[in-house]
């Protein structure tokens, strides 16, 4: 453990990571654990997360990664990653990232956490991968003795696929604030939970009083839509809801190259003025003429690909990746925002 008076606030840009351990949780997920180059300790909120930059064949690619670490533990930070059909960062992460490297990374970020929303009932549901935040809280949760009762659940294709399903298992054993639900689609021969897809009828009979919860939902889209609906239908506050949603805000329409410009943005930094086309976000328009932001899920929830807009007017829709005293700064989020007009952006 860093010894306290040896220790600093870890900044993403001043230290790289440096992974210390590799934990092969299944055949396609493993969790990183990095600690910091020279003695430095990390806050964050529970579910939070980070965008490393990973520098794999194709170049250096940004993804994010919600952490499945607690703050409470403040040496180390972990990520636990899936890689899916097609996944060309995750990949590389789990077949070439050892013990030893460094890489950069940007955050912590993110309000998807439970300490932001104080009440004596949680309910934390997830499908799959989506179970890392909520065991970021959990761990939280546990280790400070939070008072509230908090019933977690969570849902994957087979029991083999339950990640961290026995230390969430030894939660629950030694609390009674603490209850577990575990729900599998594909059951073997040795099961005795719940079987099948979580539906809006499963879900009321885990949580009777639903409605009573500050409910925290990860997963698939399909499946938050079932949550939230269950959770409506029972009578909860739409506002108790909050869930970690990686999708985008709307459909993208490609832009219309051969159309009139609908507006010009300058980068400063480039010395660099281009046309922008209707519809194109900051960083389509950086990107076509070779401008590189660094960028993480596109989608405007983890603020990697922040800017300051110095001139002009724009149009940002984002998912929560940028705060509010940032924005009356002048930063905009590049992968969601529109030019209206012409606009001078500090890249």
């Amino acid at each position: 453990m860093t010894p306290p008076e040896a220790a600093r606030p870890w900044r993403d840009s001043e230290q790289p990571l440096l992974l210390a351990r590799v934990v092969r949780e299944t055949a396609d997920v493993a969790t990183f654990v990095f600690r910091a180059p020279e003695p430095a300790w990390f806050g964050y909120l529970p579910g939070q997360f980070l965008t490393l930059d990973l520098p794999t064949a194709a170049g250096t690619l940004s993804r994010t990664y919600t952490l499945s670490s607690s703050p409470s533990r403040p040496d180390a930070v972990s990520v636990t990653v899936k890689a899916q059909p097609g996944s060309v960062a995750t990949r590389w992460m789990l077949d070439h990232l050892k013990p030893g490297d460094r890489i950069w990374a940007h955050g912590p970020a993110g309000a998807f956490s439970c300490a932001l929303h104080p009440a004596p009932k949680y309910l934390f549901v997830a499908a799959g991968s989506g179970v890392t935040p909520m065991v970021s809280m959990a761990r939280w949760a546990d280790d400070v003795a939070l008072d509230a009762d908090i019933l977690f659940v969570a849902s994957a294709r087979t029991p083999a696929d339950l990640l961290f399903r026995a230390e969430l298992e030894t939660m629950a054993a030694r609390s009674e604030r603490f209850r577990l639900r575990l729900a599998v689609t594909q059951p073997d021969g040795a099961w005795t939970g719940h079987a099948g897809r979580l539906t809006a009828t499963m879900l009321h009979l885990m949580a009777p009083d639903l409605a009573e919860r500050e409910v925290f939902c990860c997963g698939p889209l399909a499946f938050m839509q079932t949550v939230r609906a269950a959770h409506l239908a029972a009578g909860g506050d739409a506002r108790r809801y909050h869930e970690e949603a990686f999708h985008p805000v709307e459909a993208e329409a490609p832009a219309d190259a051969s159309a009139a410009p609908a507006g010009r943005v300058r980068f400063t930094l480039a010395d660099l003025d281009v046309d922008a086309a209707e519809g194109e976000t900051i960083l389509q328009i950086a990107r076509g003429a070779g401008l590189n932001i660094p960028s993480g899920c596109t989608m405007g929830l983890c603020g990697t690909c922040k800017v300051r807009c110095l001139e002009g007017r724009t149009d940002m829709r984002h998912q929560g990746g940028i705060m509010e005293d940032d924005i009356a700064e002048g930063f905009v989020l590049a992968c969601c925002t529109r030019p209206l007009g012409t606009v001078a952006i500090e890249a």
